[in-house]
């Protein structure tokens, strides 16, 4: 793991570190910019120099019902994934992962995490779809789809790449999205921590307690 120290001006085009097909990867895909890095941490954390502005998402829950993200997540630590259900590889570990360190901490700061799943492919991932899936990884998550539009213009808010759902050659839907996980303080409800997919269940295990908290990991 790296920890990446990002510059403000170019926070927006550096935070689209990673495009995945879950399964399949475009090298067309990946952005020109490129990060600094400083080889001396082994962080997987890049608490970033500027802030995301949490997005202003008003979209579907599991339960058919109106989710305004702002809203429901005000004063709440939060972690934010863009992905799909059908993802092989990518989204279910990424899932897994912060789930098995959710279950390390105590009870109360359990219940306080809001863990947020937005589906990059909405058409497939229906409410009910999105609730079985992640009955099986933590009942807990907060499952939400709805429009692709309004949601592809939420994730790019945060620096997210996400595309409309395409057959690869196999004729295999797939789903090309950005695979960061934002993290968003409960002291100022901006996002100011961001995992790439090499975040291990280890690296969450020891930073949630201080996400919960809002301070640095």
């Amino acid at each position: 793991m790296r920890k990446k120290t990002f510059a403000a001006a170019a926070l927006l085009a550096a935070a689209s570190l990673t495009l995945s097909a879950c399964g399949g990867d475009n090298d067309a895909d990946r952005p020109v910019t490129v990060v600094s890095e400083d080889p001396a941490t082994q962080q997987a954390a890049t608490v970033l120099d500027k802030p995301f502005e949490k997005p202003d998402l008003v979209l579907t829950d599991t339960q058919g019902e109106k989710y305004d993200l702002r809203e429901r997540t005000a004063g709440k630590p939060t972690l934010i994934y863009f992905g799909y259900t059908n993802c092989p590889d990518v989204c279910p570990l990424t899932m897994n992962n912060i789930a098995v360190a959710k279950k390390q901490l105590p009870k109360a700061e359990q219940d306080e995490l809001r863990v947020v799943f937005v589906t990059t492919d909405p058409e497939r991932d229906t409410p009910a779809a999105l609730g079985t899936w992640l009955k099986g990884i933590d009942p807990q998550v907060i499952g939400l789809t709805g429009d692709f539009d309004t949601i592809q213009a939420g994730a790019r808010t945060l620096g997210i790449s996400i595309e409309a759902p395409k057959k690869d050659k196999d004729g295999k839907v797939v789903s090309t999205h950005g695979t960061q996980v934002i993290a968003f303080s409960p002291k100022t409800d901006a996002g100011y921590v961001l995992y790439g997919e090499d975040a291990t269940v280890d690296d969450y295990t020891a930073d949630l307690p201080k996400l919960i908290k809002g301070e640095k990991p």
